[in-house]
């Protein structure tokens, strides 16, 4: 099978002929119809994300595709169906704290690192092996539309977030790097699963006013300026009570400061989602009041990715109607023009745009 392999860091993806997967017991083989390009792609290829990576490996992280081949313990899967393929992939010898490892882009520690040994290989190749229980079955759609079910890769990650936050309906929510591609993503989460208010915080007007073209009233921007003190005052002032959730998605680039003055708005009893890259490329760590946390019970949540449900439900947020994935423009390349799709991936990263490679 055709194939863009990652085979030093810093150097460009070679496509060529890659053996086929072999299928095996609690494995699904996958026809890729089509898979996201992250806008930071090119950070991770060059190594400055610091990602863990076995090379030589098969990049990309989640798809859309056809069910070609199942094992023997999958019950409702069906040559031919389509479906999204999760790239978190857990270790299935502790329930209570697995290991973890994202399919063709990184993994955590020892064990995850284990685990990429055998499910490394990603989306960026006509085939992929993926654990049956990553594979999740959307209903019937076209070629065509697959390009778009992408998002659901960018989706995720907030969904994640909100999920460990157990956001409820009517609550309001500060999203701290809502113009960002993630950011963006976190908005339209947010308000799909019932949040009365988002206050979205950033330096670009055209962005900031173009979500409150998209999402209507519930958005409440502010302009930063960079001084935290009165960055903080006006992220609450804009809220129209307390703020209940902070879901912070800033990148490695971002000053402390700017995610300190965002988190620190949420209310007494509030809670904070932290799933941003403060720290990753080295420099100081996120700095909160010990006193600060206590004394107002703030409840912080680490959060990589998302439940394994998570997918299933937010398939069916897309199916009733509330998340609407044509909110995103793509742009699509094929196999053979993986590198342009990198390049262009990272030139686009702005909101609602997606990068795809169609295989």
């Amino acid at each position: 099978m055709k194939a863009a392999l990652l085979k030093s860091l810093g150097s460009p993806l070679v496509i060529e002929n890659a053996p086929k997967p072999v299928l095996g017991t609690g494995e699904v083989i996958i026809d890729i119809v089509a898979t996201r390009v992250l806008s930071y792609m090119n950070e991770v290829f060059s190594g400055m994300r610091n990602y863990a990576l076995d090379l030589p490996i098969i990049p990309g992280p989640g798809a859309i595709g056809r069910v070609r081949a199942v094992g023997p313990d999958a019950t409702r899967l069906a040559i031919g169906d389509w479906v999204f393929c999760d790239p978190t992939v857990r270790s299935r010898d502790d329930a209570v704290a697995p290991d973890i490892a994202l399919q063709g882009l990184t993994a955590a520690g020892a064990g995850g690192m284990l685990l990429q040994k055998h499910f490394r290989h990603g989306s960026f190749a006509e085939q992929m092996r993926v654990p049956t229980e990553n594979v999740k079955r959307l209903g019937t759609i076209t070629s065509e539309e697959a390009t778009q079910w992408c998002a659901l890769g960018t989706l995720l990650v907030p969904y994640g977030g909100f999920l460990a936050a157990k956001l409820q309906p009517g609550e309001t929510v500060l999203v701290s790097g809502a113009t960002g591609n993630f950011g963006s993503a976190a908005v339209a989460v947010a308000l799909a699963m019932g949040a009365a208010c988002v206050v979205a915080p950033g330096r670009n007007d055209k962005i900031l006013a173009d979500l409150v073209r998209r999402f209507g009233n519930r958005v409440k921007p502010v302009k930063l300026t960079g001084n935290e003190d009165d960055d903080r005052e006006s992220m609450k002032r804009a809220a129209p009570g307390p703020i209940d959730c902070v879901f912070d998605i800033m990148p490695p680039s971002v000053s402390t400061n700017v995610v300190r003055a965002a988190i620190m708005t949420v209310r007494a009893y509030g809670r904070v989602v932290l799933m941003g890259g403060v720290g990753m490329a080295g420099g100081a760590g996120l700095e909160l009041p010990y006193p600060w946390i206590m004394h107002n019970c703030i409840s912080i949540h680490g959060v990589w990715m998302y439940p394994p449900d998570a997918a299933s439900r937010l398939i069916a947020l897309v199916r009733a109607g509330l998340l609407r994935l044509d909110e995103y423009e793509a742009t699509a390349f094929d196999l053979d023009h993986a590198n342009d799709a990198v390049d262009h991936a990272a030139a686009h990263a702005g909101p609602f745009k997606l990068t795809v490679i169609r295989p």
